[in-house]
């Protein structure tokens, strides 16, 4: 409540009218600062954008700078990235024109994507694009001018009033800080309901590395197009047809650290060819980083048994520790005790190892990170949204079950946040064409198949396709 307000409330009313007005209030104003999951929307690219095997194989072979044994190199990157066969590219990609990308291209892949998730979230939950009073829009690698939140307002004629936000730089962990930057939107706007989309993607049409960096190269074996648009609202009114509750949302970032800092870095290699290095410190990076996110979300969604026994582990460690001169203690932590789902940021296979590996999760927990990693890349920010998209899908999300989202990006950052499922989830969404088909048997990878010489250290240049 205001001053001035607050100030006439308390001057010219009777106490108890004062004291029940300003409870009403405060009552009036805890509702309107619930933040609800109203629907969301992955995008799928056109079919036509399928980067199979063979054609990632035809692209990396016209790079005239790799010889044989850089070749071999990245297909073996590729083949263990637990990426299929039918993820998707930025067209001047699969058009020959990987180092000559324009602003045009960018362009025109951030419309495809605005194209094909927003207006049919729009009509999925009956609102106009007029009834939105605040847009979030995160891409990390493409921020021009006008800006693409900008694009948006004009391209589906939103209101002049529109609270308008761009996100850029902020990585693969972007879609909770845009979820989280909506949120405070809606706070600052209370009592009076809000309705908010996010928008999350990235442009990967002007970041194709095409030099011979070793540490450069993984992230064109990962990263592939998607994105998804999110609907939020702060109206009591919308419980009934809400999806998710937002229940808690933390965000943590270890950029003192040097190796946490560095993992993920947008650099020039010695030839001045511009591409992200990955280190191989990320899986460590995104442990710590996800520690310290827990160190303030636990206390928060832990049931009071289980704070109990981590709290009495903690103390019997330490005293083991002082005893004995161990090193440091470490606790098993049960995440399942509070929490019914976990949505894990599809990043790549290492850091979804080290996760399940560090907090004792079954390959159930992980299946559905797993699974859209291999149906659709790491698709940055909105990975976590194809994630979610296929718990969806598969019925595994009840009316109660409440859902911890878990992203990671560069500098170093973790977010998370606890959704609690409040209706219905049976869509399908971009999953509808191939969730029967996973998870798939196992197989070897679709880039082993077809190019089973790389592993043979051996070979000489009858063997390999140059």
């Amino acid at each position: 409540m205001e001053l001035t307000p607050l100030l006439a409330v308390v001057l010219f009313l009777p106490p108890p009218l004062a004291v029940a007005h300003m409870a009403w209030t405060a009552a009036s104003r805890r509702r309107h600062t619930r933040c609800y999951l109203l629907d969301y929307v992955c995008y799928k690219p056109e079919d036509d954008r399928t980067l199979t095997a063979e054609l990632a194989c035809a692209i990396v072979q016209r790079n005239e700078r790799l010889g044989i044994p850089e070749f071999r190199f990245l297909l073996r990157l590729i083949s263990r990235t637990g990426l299929g066969d039918r993820t998707y590219a930025p067209r001047n990609l699969l058009d020959g024109r990987e180092e000559l990308a324009a602003q045009r291209d960018s362009v025109d892949e951030m419309v495809a994507c605005f194209d094909g998730a927003v207006p049919e979230l729009l009509a999925r939950t009956g609102l106009r694009a007029r009834d939105v009073d605040v847009l979030v829009v995160n891409v990390s690698g493409f921020f021009p001018e006008p800006c693409l939140a900008s694009r948006v307002v004009r391209r589906y004629g939103m209101r002049e009033d529109v609270a308008a936000y761009n996100l850029s730089g902020m990585g693969c962990s972007a879609t909770l800080v845009a979820v989280d930057v909506a949120r405070n939107a809606m706070r600052a706007r209370s009592p009076r309901p809000v309705v908010a989309l996010v928008v999350s993607t990235e442009s990967l049409a002007p970041h194709w590395y095409a030099g011979k960096d070793r540490t450069m190269m993984l992230g064109q074996c990962l990263f592939r197009c998607g994105g998804a648009a999110v609907l939020l609202s702060s109206d009591p009114a919308h419980r009934g047809r809400a999806k998710m509750e937002l229940r808690r949302l933390v965000r943590s970032t270890t950029a003192d650290s040097d190796d946490a800092y560095s993992c993920i870095m947008q650099r020039e290699d010695d030839d001045g060819l511009r591409g992200v290095s990955i280190s191989k410190a990320l899986p460590k990076a995104a442990l710590r980083a996800f520690a310290a996110n827990l160190q303030r979300l636990l206390p928060r969604v832990l049931p009071a048994m289980e704070i109990a026994r981590l709290a009495a582990d903690l103390a019997w460690q330490n005293l083991l520790q002082r005893r004995r001169h161990r090193g440091q203690t470490k606790l098993k932590i049960n995440l399942k005790a509070g929490v019914d789902h976990i949505c894990l940021h599809a990043g790549g296979v290492a850091v979804i190892d080290a996760v399940k590996k560090s907090f004792g999760l079954e390959e159930r927990d992980v299946e559905p990170s797993r699974m859209t990693l291999h149906r659709w890349g790491n698709t940055s920010a909105s990975s976590v949204w194809y994630v979610l998209s296929y718990m969806e899908a598969k019925g595994r999300l009840r009316r109660g079950d409440k859902v911890l989202m878990v992203t990671f990006g560069s500098g170093f950052k973790c977010n998370s946040c606890v959704w609690e499922v409040a209706g219905d989830m049976a869509d399908k969404g971009a999953w509808a064409d191939c969730i029967d088909a996973y998870p798939p048997e196992s197989k070897p990878s679709p880039f082993l198949e077809k190019f089973a010489w790389i592993n043979d250290e051996a070979a000489d240049e009858s063997s390999s396709p140059f």
